[in-house]
């Protein structure tokens, strides 16, 4: 029944490639049948009826090829930075180390950024002006990468004088801020009384 589906509303294609026989291919017959499951988009419910397995289980399942997806993201932008050269679009972009752990979040090309920047800012607007607060880490990283833009390099500054640069950009200038620490974007000393941009490969 969901072979059939499949061929009818999809054409067999996403079937056809979820069963490539291919080396490349490691999905295991179960996880083939899932995965063609999930592109019929039947209700979880129903799958777990149909698979007579748990609901809380298929919803596993889900999340595991979804934290497989980023792994497989992350590896090819990394393999991209190594080993294809050249200036494009698809070039991951510099940005501050981190102090934790880098993930899938750091992984950001120059055409990402371009995208989200667009949605994001409002350029008509002098001083430049953000348009909401993003939910998604990702993302706050990649505004972050514009508005640390604003903010004068080899400079340190005092709390009120970042502020005034801050401040114009967005209502909530302490959650700016407060990112563009957390991030790397900025250093400031022990008492908090200075502050100064970090530099990237790039600068």
């Amino acid at each position: 029944m969901i072979e059939q589906h499949l061929t009818i509303v999809h054409g067999g294609n996403q079937s056809s490639l979820i069963h490539l026989d291919s080396r490349y291919n490691t999905l295991t017959a179960k996880q083939q049948n899932l995965l063609t499951a999930f592109a019929t988009g039947i209700k979880d419910a129903d799958l777990a009826k149909q698979f007579q397995l748990a609901a809380a289980t298929i919803r596993h399942q889900k999340f595991t090829f979804r934290e497989k997806a980023k792994q497989a993201k992350l590896y090819l932008a990394i393999y991209q930075s190594v080993f294809e050269s050249g200036q494009t679009s698809n070039d991951l972009i510099a940005l501050p180390e981190q102090p934790g752990i880098v993930d899938d979040r750091f992984a950001i090309t120059e055409d990402e950024v371009a995208q989200t920047l667009k949605q994001y800012f409002d350029f008509d607007h002098e001083p430049l002006q953000l348009k909401r607060w993003p939910k998604k880490q990702k993302t706050i990283v990649m505004i972050l990468t514009r508005i640390i833009d604003e903010i004068p390099l080899k400079q340190p500054l005092s709390e009120a004088e970042l502020n005034t640069y801050l401040r114009p950009i967005y209502f909530d200038y302490t959650t700016l801020r407060r990112y563009l620490i957390d991030y790397g974007f900025l250093r400031r000393t022990v008492d908090g009384r200075q502050y100064w941009r970090t530099t990237t490969q790039e600068d």
